[in-house]
């Protein structure tokens, strides 16, 4: 198990490893060193624990071996890790702004939560979303 410090930077730093090798990467076999097993989700449609997660990634990665987390922003505060991401499946989508809430216990992501919205083909005010 990767041991990290308790600061900020470490938690943001585990944060971008997570989504980097398990979701950019495919490397759900990695999951035990970012996630605990008794992962709480709070997705509507995700079920908790770290076995779901990884039945996840492996299909979505499976159905889209394109797809990625480009991460825009983080930050973090307490116990809690903020991420702005754009999501893609490749090369052709417009893909989805997420904002993933992560909060980190120990050296692990005990907790989540996300918000999603795909990116329009125009905003009123000419700014980009992500």
């Amino acid at each position: 198990m990767i041991t990290r410090p308790h600061g900020r930077s470490e938690m943001t730093a585990l944060v971008v490893d997570y989504l980097e090798l398990l979701w950019n990467r495919g490397r759900a076999d990695l999951a035990d060193r970012f996630v605990a097993d008794e992962l709480v989700e709070h997705g509507p449609s995700l079920p908790d624990g770290r076995r779901a997660l990884i039945e996840l990634i492996s299909g979505v990665r499976q159905r889209f071996p394109h797809a990625r987390f480009d991460l825009r922003r983080i930050a973090a505060t307490g116990d809690l890790v903020f991420a702005h991401s754009l999501f893609t499946t490749g090369p052709e989508d417009r893909g989805t702004v997420v904002v993933d809430v992560f909060r980190i216990q120990g050296d692990l992501i005990v907790e989540h939560w996300q918000v999603r919205e795909r990116v329009p083909a125009s905003v009123v005010g000419g700014h980009p979303v992500v």
